[in-house]
């Protein structure tokens, strides 16, 4: 049932987005820039446990720690690796 609800939903707030391509066209290009950038911190995560490991510093690569960087950018960087360090 609730997997019918938010069906719905989704079909209704896209039927939306459909009759106005502006409006959808933004959406999509959001949704891209964000999907890239998610990408994008999840490599900076890598290659940041690739450097620093070398030297015993660990940086925890997991869905938190992406999301944090995609949203924030270099000061979520720095913050993951704040954390790492103080935990």
């Amino acid at each position: 049932m609730k997997y019918a609800v938010g069906t719905a939903i989704v079909l209704f707030v896209l039927l939306i987005c459909i009759r106005n391509k502006r409006i959808f066209y933004t959406v999509a290009e959001k949704l891209s820039v964000f999907w890239f950038r998610l990408a994008a911190s999840f490599l900076i995560l890598f290659m940041l446990n690739l450097g620093a490991g070398l030297i015993g510093f660990f940086v925890p690569i997991n869905v938190a720690s992406g999301l944090l960087i995609a949203i924030l950018g270099i000061p979520g960087i720095a913050s993951v690796c704040a954390l790492s360090i103080l935990l």
